[in-house]
């Protein structure tokens, strides 16, 4: 049965589906355990599960929300999904986290590993969601180890990959080599994000962290804004302005082919440049809020996402590389990129830190949210 999918936003723009749904409030003890989740003899299906994501996920061609929306509840016909698109993305929920506001959603798909530093840092130790019983998640075990969040609270588990790159259109352009080449060469030809609201734009900044540390790194984004970068509030933003032929540059993905090629778009505007032959791994996550009211649907769909055959389909639509190890990969993604450095920044590093990057970026360079990725 093909089902209607139903999508609020958050934040002042039109919603389509059902009307907006009263939040939950913060139960006043924040903290929890896996000892607080366990298996129910009799589990309830019969509910509405509020997933809050990213923009992309539910939008644009092709998007997996619909599809993984349509699948579960073909596997729990008593249950509904909503997609919840907050317009000020992961801040959105920080925020109302750190002065105590509603919660108004089961499950967070997209959480980073930046994202849980910054709620540690600014809302409270192993706050907003919950620690994960893994015993719940047939597939847990199965999540590729260099993925791991680290997260001492056990939050959030990755249901897929990306690596942070440059796209380029070689028609227009060389592709640059390194930080310094992007910089010097390539004035009013990038496309970026904004870190805060944008998982690729934090990624985007922490990488230049950790390849320069972070005073050189916010002396590089002045002269990158100098030279005329362009920033968006979110991926999709800098992407579609990509497409429109606006600039020959944009902060994307290494799987940018494998879209391209599925879209007929010309291969040669689709390049991928990996900037000092690195690339940032960005996991993308999956948790449960504290909050949340749906906790029996919500392991349900963890356990859903993590089987072999979503995340084959996911990876697919959502053009990222899957969590799970021993996935079978569709064919077009022999053309997706690997960086032959891969870099990340660790949880470690990133608490008690990110907020003070991100802080200090948007002092400098924010102009206020958008839409989100």
């Amino acid at each position: 049965m093909q089902r209607r999918t139903v999508v609020r936003t958050l934040g002042g723009v039109a919603t389509t589906g059902v009307a907006g749904l009263a939040g939950c409030l913060l139960p006043d003890d924040d903290t929890n355990g896996p000892d607080d989740d366990p298996e129910p003899d009799e589990p309830n299906h019969d509910e509405t599960l509020r997933i809050v994501t990213y923009r992309s996920m539910v939008g644009g061609p092709n998007p997996a929300g619909p599809w993984l929306a349509e699948a579960f509840e073909e596997r729990y016909p008593d249950a509904e999904l909503e997609w919840v698109v907050p317009e000020a993305g992961s801040e959105h929920y920080v925020q109302r986290g750190e002065h105590g506001g509603e919660i108004d959603a089961d499950v967070w798909l997209g959480v980073t590993v930046g994202d849980l530093a910054r709620i540690d840092d600014r809302v409270g130790e192993g706050a907003l969601l919950r620690e994960l019983n893994l015993d719940r998640i047939d597939g847990a075990d199965r999540v590729r180890d260099e993925l791991a969040f680290e997260d001492p609270h056990g939050r959030a588990l990755a249901y897929d990959a990306g690596y942070v790159s440059l796209v380029y259109d070689e028609t227009e352009l060389e592709a640059p080599g390194s930080f310094d080449e992007l910089r010097d060469e390539y004035a009013d030809a990038l496309l970026a994000q904004h870190p805060i609201y944008s998982m690729p734009g934090q990624a985007m900044l922490l990488w230049t962290i950790e390849t320069g540390g972070p005073d050189d790194a916010m002396g590089y984004w002045e002269e990158l804004v100098a030279n005329g970068v362009e920033l968006h509030d979110s991926w999709t933003g800098a992407y579609d302005a990509y497409l429109d032929g606006e600039r020959p540059l944009v902060v994307s993905y290494s799987t940018d082919p494998v879209f391209a090629a599925a879209a007929e778009y010309d291969p040669q505007r689709h390049r991928v440049a990996f900037l000092d032959d690195e690339g940032y791994v960005l996991p993308e996550g999956i948790g449960i809020f504290q909050a949340a009211t749906a906790v029996d649907l919500a392991y349900e769909f963890l356990e859903f996402l993590l089987s072999s055959a979503v995340q084959a389909e996911l990876a697919r639509r959502n053009v990222q590389f899957p969590a799970v190890a021993g996935v079978d990969l569709d064919p077009a993604f022999d053309i997706a990129r690997e960086p032959q450095t891969p870099v990340a920044m660790s949880y470690t590093e990133l608490r008690n830190n990110a907020t003070e990057w991100l802080t200090e970026w948007a002092d400098r360079f924010d102009e206020g949210p958008g839409e989100t990725v």
